[in-house]
């Protein structure tokens, strides 16, 4: 990875410009390249930016610029594509979105770029397979943003039901992006004792636990059909990536992870636990799931592997 600090952001719209103004506000980047279709928004946006630069933690630079600008960057992160509508799943968006990732990813390795790539573009599992493939970078060096919002939803609402700080809660979304994920339970902590235990302990009813979980998958269409879109916190969630790698961290994240045999899976990009470092992810952290658990896994997985060889495959051979 480079040793410039440079971040390229592809998608000025609500989830690029969340996570660029949250990047703005957290600092850590030196060169941040705003990239888009509609050019003529992306210059505003790079103006809008810097004219907050004098209240920023530190010096940046921020512009909008092309293809080029990923050759010597360190990260690239892909938000671009169709969002999603009310009433619309993530998984209908595949198609179309599939044919975008292709050309975007073309054109960012077309500029000599050797650096790592998120993709936060959805459905994510699946784009970050196309990504992955049409790349034909290091698998651990193209990943998506997968559960991670998920995983911080869940916390939030663990902390809210126990009026404990989220920061507290050791918790995880695994499995899709979107309506097929779980929690392991059993893997879940609040500070160094189990959920399942407190719940048992404050005599809490365990079905409750399923509310939370509902709460979770159940956010991103109520947000939507509030307000039309989620960005604040994904944009969030984006930031925290990028940090995870440019300060070598070693974070557990559960990013969209290329499978390789663990749990009993191959072939595919799903959200679970892994360490990020400066190389990307570094390793994954394989729990030892329940058969129920397992099942879950294996359901979204089966989803995801359906829609690659039904849908994506073809497009990315260009068929």
């Amino acid at each position: 990875m480079s040793k410039k600090r440079k971040l390229v952001i592809v998608g000025a719209g609500f989830v690029g410009m969340s996570a660029a103004y949250a990047v703005l506000n957290q600092g850590g980047v030196d060169e941040m390249v705003l990239i888009d279709i509609d050019t003529n928004k992306t210059k505003g946006e790079e103006m809008d930016l810097s004219h907050g630069l004098p209240y920023a933690p530190q010096k940046m630079n921020i512009k909008a610029g092309d293809y080029s600008d990923c050759k010597d960057a360190s990260i690239v992160v892909i938000t671009a594509g169709l969002s999603q509508k009310p009433g619309q799943s993530r998984l209908e968006l595949t198609t179309a979105n599939a044919k975008i990732m292709k050309s975007i990813t073309e054109s960012i390795m077309a500029s000599g770029f050797d650096g790592i790539i998120v993709v936060a573009s959805n459905p994510v599992d699946i784009m970050t397979y196309v990504v992955a493939e049409v790349s034909g970078l290091p698998r651990g060096r193209v990943f998506g943003s997968g559960t991670v919002l998920d995983t911080a939803r869940l916390r939030y609402l663990i902390g809210e039901y126990l009026q404990v700080s989220s920061k507290n809660v050791h918790a995880y979304i695994l499995g899709e992006h979107g309506d097929s994920s779980f929690v392991p339970w059993e893997h879940s902590y609040v500070g160094c004792k189990k959920m399942v235990d407190i719940m048992k302990d404050n005599n809490h009813p365990m079905e409750d636990l399923k509310k939370i979980h509902d709460g979770v998958w159940q956010a991103a269409y109520e947000i939507i059909e509030k307000k039309r879109a989620t960005y604040y916190a994904i944009g969030m969630a984006l930031a925290r990536i990028v940090s995870a790698v440019l300060n070598d961290e070693n974070s557990i994240l559960t990013v969209s992870t290329y499978l390789d045999n663990q749990y009993g899976q191959n072939g595919l990009y799903i959200g679970v636990p892994a360490i990020v470092n400066r190389n990307g992810v570094k390793e994954l952290i394989e729990l030892e799931l329940n058969k129920e658990e397992q099942a879950k896994l294996d359901n979204s997985c089966s989803i995801i592997k359906d829609i690659i060889e039904k849908d994506i495959n073809s497009i990315i051979k260009g068929e």
